[in-house]
């Protein structure tokens, strides 16, 4: 099971844009939808889906967060028909951060919002052929802003089967915000592959809710580990959600939240989740009551 997975927060959108993302690249599906019953934006609709292999997970659950270019989907193309064909897809309602050309570290990218805001960042690399084709990449902005290495090690101190495998500085003078210091990084954290940055002028966007990143876990062991070592805002906790020292968000979730969802009945469906949505930290015995009805007796 992939250990870390991209989730997306959509108001009403998220099974649209996945199939649409889904669209674009080969090795793509969706693997299930599931509806969430009278949840405090009502009726919530949770998507799993794959890009290139990569699990993804995406909610229709209200306009509460919005997407920014914090954290974007770098995608490395090996052609330029490659990055055209997705390229022609995204450009259609697209915002532009930095248009299609020819720049000093590539001589084709582009980096957009899409028409649901979700930020992407197209690259040509023709040489190397073991790349990751999609990576989440973090932005070190604003209040983090300069925060990128820092991230890095405490992040793979974490997660087993984690590494820092490459990082480049800016120059003398470089950045225009003088705390970055991290231009380029690659990480992989516990089997996914990260590109990591610092905003060389500093910007004015976080992290946020949007964007946030999955950990199912298989014990209650592990739930508490995780929860202790990245929650770090005690007013961010809630139904597994918590915010780390860098304003991350992060989902510490039961690994079998899909089979419960799935492949539960109804009933046990709507008991775990009256159950977890009164839950900061997941209590995965206090849940499987809740499934079984064991709470009712």
């Amino acid at each position: 099971m992939q250990k870390i997975i991209p989730h997306l927060w959509y108001d009403k959108e998220a099974l649209e844009a996945a199939s649409w993302y889904v669209s674009l690249f080969g090795n793509s599906k969706i693997l299930h939808t599931v509806t969430l019953s009278d949840t405090p934006s009502g009726d919530a609709q949770m998507v799993a889906f794959e890009l290139e292999g990569i699990s993804f997970s995406a909610i229709s659950a209200g306009p509460y967060f919005t997407f920014n270019p914090a954290i974007s989907i770098f995608v490395t193309c090996q052609t330029r028909k490659e990055l055209e064909k997705i390229y022609d897809q995204l450009k259609d309602g697209a915002t532009f951060l930095m248009p299609l050309d020819e720049y000093p570290f590539s001589n084709y990218y582009v980096w957009l919002q899409d028409k649901y805001g979700l930020s992407w960042q197209l690259i040509l690399n023709e040489q190397e052929q073991n790349i990751p084709k999609i990576r989440p990449a973090l932005l070190f902005s604003g209040e983090s802003c300069g925060r990128a290495l820092e991230a890095m090690k405490y992040y793979t101190s974490l997660f087993p089967q984690s590494n820092i495998n490459f990082v480049n500085h800016y120059g003398v003078n470089e950045a225009e915000d003088k705390r970055a210091m991290v231009n380029y990084a690659e990480m992989d954290l516990y089997g996914t592959s990260f590109i990591i940055m610092d905003h060389g002028s500093g910007g004015d966007f976080c992290f946020n809710e949007a964007f946030s990143l999955m950990v199912p876990c298989d014990n209650q062991d592990e739930i508490d580990y995780y929860w202790d070592k990245l929650s770090y805002v005690p007013e961010a906790e809630q139904c597994g959600w918590l915010k780390d020292q860098f304003g991350l968000s992060w989902q510490i979730t039961p690994a079998n939240m899909d089979e419960i969802f799935v492949n539960g009945t109804p009933d046990e469906a709507k008991r775990a989740t009256e159950a977890f949505l009164k839950m900061k930290k997941f209590d995965l015995a206090a849940l499987e009551k809740a499934r079984t009805g064991m709470n009712d007796e």
